[in-house]
């Protein structure tokens, strides 16, 4: 099975590392064109499009500013002519745990999370769909996490994580008659530059849990989403796809 996105335009959003980026080099070398964000790292992004050459660009987007959303999806439509794939990857785990003594960085590590984990994502589908109904379809991708069903340490990731899944099902329940998908990916442990602390630290023990016995990479991702980005995935909808090893079995 050859995966061809060829004349595919996806705008992702947080590309410049990890399963972003893997997920950019995925899709560009499917012959889709790619639009992607980045937040701080403006030389990875620009070395990732020097990389890649044609059919790639990128900008600086804070997805958590809701008022930048329209002005980047009309940079995404002006730079290729349309958009038909949305990969809402771009997420923040700002600390906020029930141990923490700080009620007021409580309240500010939940209004973050959900401001890019949620709202984010949400505005970003709004503003995709007006443009995808218009070429009568398109796809909306939102990368979620285990943490979405099994609870996580700090709650707000885990809660923003699981609000994403359900808005995954209500975009695929209200715009499959405009010919418009919505699928969820939930990957659990993947060796990128957020887990490595952790992975450094147990690594032994959190492959032990894993049935698979290793970590993921971003390519085990990067594939997943590339296919659900394909003409092959057309008839998934609503679902979410566990990239895990098995680590949790729903």
């Amino acid at each position: 099975m050859q995966i061809d996105l060829t004349d595919t335009v996806v705008l992702l959003t947080g590309g410049s590392s990890g399963i972003g980026a893997a997920t950019v080099r995925a899709l560009w070398n499917a012959g889709a064109s790619v639009f992607f964000t980045y937040l701080t790292h403006e030389e990875r992004a620009a070395a990732l499009e020097e990389e890649l050459g044609g059919r790639v660009a990128f900008a600086q987007c804070d997805v958590g500013k809701h008022d930048d959303l329209p002005a980047l999806v009309d940079e995404c439509v002006a730079r290729f002519g349309k958009l038909d794939v949305l990969v809402n990857n771009a997420a923040t785990g700002a600390a906020a745990t029930f141990s923490s003594r700080d009620y007021a960085g409580w309240v500010r590590g939940w209004q973050r999370t959900f401001d890019v984990n949620v709202f984010g994502a949400a505005n970003l589908a709004w503003l995709a769909i007006r443009h995808m109904r218009k070429r009568g379809g398109g796809k909306i991708i939102n990368v979620a996490s285990r943490a979405a069903h099994r609870g996580e340490l700090t709650a707000s990731y885990g809660a923003s994580k699981a609000a994403l899944v359900n808005l995954t099902k209500s975009i695929a329940r209200s715009c499959a008659r405009d010919g418009i998908t919505a699928v969820a990916v939930a990957p659990g442990w993947i060796a990128t530059e957020t887990n490595a602390e952790d992975l450094a630290a147990k690594r032994e023990q959190i492959e032990a849990e894993i049935p698979l016995g290793r970590v993921g990479t971003v390519a085990d991702v990067a594939r997943v989403i590339t296919f659900l980005a394909s003409p092959y995935a057309d008839y998934t909808n609503g679902a979410t796809i566990d990239v895990n090893g098995g680590s949790y079995v729903r």
